[in-house]
């Protein structure tokens, strides 16, 4: 396949992803217990017969909503450069994330809140975690064995400080840009990730 050419999405695929962005979209503006699906039906198009054709229960409505919320974070993720360089472009592609897209912290926060008292979404949310944290783990032990970070850091304790301090960036009572870049350039001083000054000045711009 070219750079230039695209994956054609089936009809089916399109439907499926109109529907999630949908139910995404209600979650952002009204919180979980504002989703209704014969809205999220209604806003694409559909009735809500064709709506459980392809997603037959609210959890897995759900699902796909935690998989494109991720989707957005696993987007941050760049391949390139030292193991140093790939843990600090991600650590600061996350903050300009939540910065540039509220919405997808909006809908994550209010997630992590329900899942708190729902089963069923705990689950979702912890294969994603567990997903994300396995990433996070693996890079601190490329960018420890390149010299980057300490040796005896563990790796499994620092990236499930790196997903407390996101998901507790996306809660009502903390939420802001502020606090945000704080926290995650703290994380950075901490893993000694932080550029040289004058770089930190041109990419906080």
């Amino acid at each position: 396949m070219s750079p230039t050419t695209h994956p054609v999405r089936s009809r089916k695929e399109d439907r499926e992803q109109a529907l999630v962005q949908a139910a995404f979209n209600q979650i952002a503006e009204r919180g979980f217990e504002g989703l209704r699906t014969r809205e999220v039906a209604a806003g694409v198009g559909l009735n809500i017969a064709t709506l459980h054709y392809y997603f037959p229960t609210k959890e897995a409505l759900i699902r796909g909503v935690v998989a494109h919320a991720m989707d957005r974070f696993r987007s941050t993720l760049a391949p390139h450069g030292s193991p140093a360089d790939q843990l600090r472009n991600h650590l600061r592609a996350v903050r300009k994330l939540l910065r540039d897209e509220p919405e997808v912290g909006a809908v994550m926060g209010e997630l992590a809140l329900r899942s708190a008292r729902d089963p069923a979404l705990a689950r979702i949310m912890a294969e994603s975690y567990q997903a994300w944290h396995q990433t996070l783990r693996g890079m601190l032990r490329r960018a420890a064995r390149a010299g980057h970070l300490a040796p005896d850091l563990d790796s499994d304790d620092v990236a499930a400080l790196i997903m407390a301090t996101l998901t507790s960036m996306t809660l009502p009572s903390t939420a802001s840009a502020d606090r945000t870049d704080r926290a995650f350039r703290q994380l950075e001083r901490w893993l000694g990730l932080a550029a040289p000054k004058r770089l930190r000045s041109v990419s906080s711009n």
